[in-house]
């Protein structure tokens, strides 16, 4: 058996997908021409027509090269990192790192599968055996997001780094030009979602294990099948022109009589912030949804009386909001807990929260009733002349209550307002506006990511003209189809065990749980299970950073089981 047969069978048990098209590739393109070490160790070289091939390696001693670099790894790190290797060659420095343990996994990135298979057939790569491995091939921008961010996890993987093999890099500039921009694409998107993990992954697990027993004993989770009691769903299946989604922003204010005005024809859905302003203002929302896990949610009920409305909570939400309406319906968000109670315990229906805020959420809520026609008001995602909500709503009083002759109400809201550097205008247009809308990175990224959604949906989607930063939606080729009433049918499903027995099934699942290394070998069950804890882990790491890896699972696995334990009332 030669070199490429034997490395295509280390390669087939990990990616039969990248192995079928290696055994389809030509093996001798000439892209490469192979050189000998003094060493007596293979050293790929690029060829080039009537030029000196250019080795991408040492000619001398290519493993200690190797050696050498993979000692720098861990520079500035307390345990082995992730590294993406633009260029494969022949990968001294990759298999030196993970023979050393300098690092949690290596990528490599790179082009041209006629010239991988080549690389193949000149040595035998034992990296490729390694579970802690990825190769790669000709990826597009988007396959290179999507690898790191399955198998990057800053809790449990240390820090990034990017290393290219620079006499590969230059033979290609233009891809791995674009491989290196789609590698920091993902080091962005992980950053904010760990950040969010490291703030809120304890809050969301006690949160998750409590509501796990509200649903349980929510007046609506009797309705296994079909549509809800007529009595219940009235409100959902009422006529209408279109839907109105309301946030919070301080265009509502001025929006308030145009959406008075058109109430009798709307399905009108409020995000939790703006229920206070629309109630205040006259205008009662047909459901609510809530997605924060914090308590500060509880401002947006207190005081209000929204017994008979449809409330709309993520699984994570705090316990209590439940009982602000007898018609709570509970849905399965982004945590990857949620994910497991569906599949193990009770299937909960699914909104998209990945876009960081409640109105993306509502936006995904009308999606799911059908609608065609949707009109948002509030949505600023700005501060519109400093201003940073409607009135009416929980951050006037709030902050009314904490106000005193050292720190006075004014004083407190421009805390609120400046506590987020603001971005300089994405153009023109509304850098010279005479009335400035200041953008934080996180409205940016809210805005960005309910223009994404809204465009892609078969529904029309328009912005009541306010005081933010105006949205951008792509506009439909087709009219959206004729709409007389929402179809509502969001009811739980039938659980498929008792809530007592699956959190105590948990509980010993987690338990059982292997000691933590970056090389263990997980079956199915156990993926899903130790899944559900990396959000507490990012948490634990970020209170104690000072602890390994392995010192923080351990911790995270007995405060788990401690946390149910006292749900459970054992």
């Amino acid at each position: 058996m030669g070199n490429f047969e034997r490395n295509l069978k280390l390669l087939h048990m990990k990616d039969p997908g990248l192995c079928s098209r290696l055994s389809s590739a030509r093996t001798a393109s000439g892209l490469y021409t192979f050189l000998e070490s003094r060493t007596g160790r293979v050293v790929p070289a690029i060829a080039a027509p009537g030029a000196q091939p250019q080795a991408l390696h040492s000619t001398f001693d290519p493993e200690k090269e190797a050696q050498r670099l993979a000692a720098t790894l861990n520079e500035g790190w307390a345990e082995p990192g992730f590294v993406v290797f633009l260029g494969l060659g022949a990968a001294y420095a990759a298999e030196a790192a993970l023979s050393a343990g300098n690092v949690s996994h290596v990528l490599v990135i790179d082009f041209d599968i006629n010239g991988i298979a080549e690389l193949l057939g000149s040595r035998e790569y034992a990296a490729l055996g390694d579970p802690r491995f990825t190769l790669l091939v000709d990826p597009d921008s988007s396959l290179i997001q999507k690898t790191i961010l399955e198998l990057y996890n800053p809790a449990l993987c240390g820090g990034i780094r990017t290393m290219p093999l620079r006499a590969r890099v230059e033979r290609d500039k233009e891809k791995f030009s674009m491989a290196g921009e789609a590698v920091q694409q993902a080091i962005e998107k992980i950053s904010t979602d760990y950040s969010a993990q490291a703030h809120l992954g304890m809050r969301w697990f006690s949160n998750i294990i409590r509501n796990v027993v509200a649903a349980t004993t929510s007046p609506l989770a009797a309705a296994t099948n079909g549509p809800l009691a007529a009595a219940n769903t009235a409100p959902l299946a009422a006529a209408t022109n279109g839907v109105a989604i309301c946030a919070a922003g301080p265009s509502l204010d001025a929006q308030l009589p145009l959406l008075r005005a058109r109430r009798d024809t709307l399905f009108v859905i409020a995000a939790d912030t703006s229920l206070p302003a629309l109630l205040a203002g006259g205008v009662k929302p047909d459901a609510i949804v809530s997605i924060d896990c914090q308590h500060i949610s509880y401002y947006h009920f207190a005081g209000v009386n929204c017994q008979d409305i449809p409330l709309f909570l993520d699984i994570a939400s705090p316990p209590l909001l439940s009982g602000f309406s007898r018609l709570p319906f509970f849905f399965a968000g982004g945590h990857p807990l949620a994910a497991y109670l569906s599949l193990k315990y009770r299937p909960f229906p699914v909104l998209d929260t990945s876009g960081g805020n409640v109105t993306y959420a509502c936006l995904s809520l009308a999606r799911q009733l059908g609608a065609r026609r949707i009109t948002v008001y509030g949505a600023d995602f700005s501060y519109p002349l400093g201003k940073t909500y409607a009135r009416g709503t929980y951050i006037y009083p709030f902050f009314e209550r904490r106000q005193n002759r050292l720190s006075p109400l004014e004083a407190l809201l421009s805390t609120f307002l400046y506590r987020s550097p603001f971005l300089p205008p994405e153009n023109e247009e509304l850098r010279g506006k005479a009335k400035p809308c200041y953008e934080t990175a996180s409205l940016r990224f809210y805005r960005k990511s309910f223009e994404t959604m809204a465009s892609e949906m078969e529904a029309e989607v328009l912005a009541e003209n306010g005081l933010g930063v105006p949205l951008e939606i792509r506009k439909k080729t087709s009219k959206p189809v004729a709409q007389d009433r929402i179809d509502f049918n969001f009811s739980p499903a039938k659980a498929l065990t008792d809530a007592g027995e699956f959190l105590d099934n948990y509980a010993k699942d987690i338990k059982a749980l292997p000691a933590f290394s970056h090389n263990m070998i997980l079956n199915a069950d156990e993926r899903q299970v130790f899944t559900t804890l990396l959000p507490l882990i990012a948490a634990l790491k970020r209170r104690h950073p000072e602890h390994s890896t392995p010192d923080l699972v351990e911790e995270v696995k007995i405060f788990c089981c401690n946390k149910i334990k006292n749900v459970l009332g054992d």
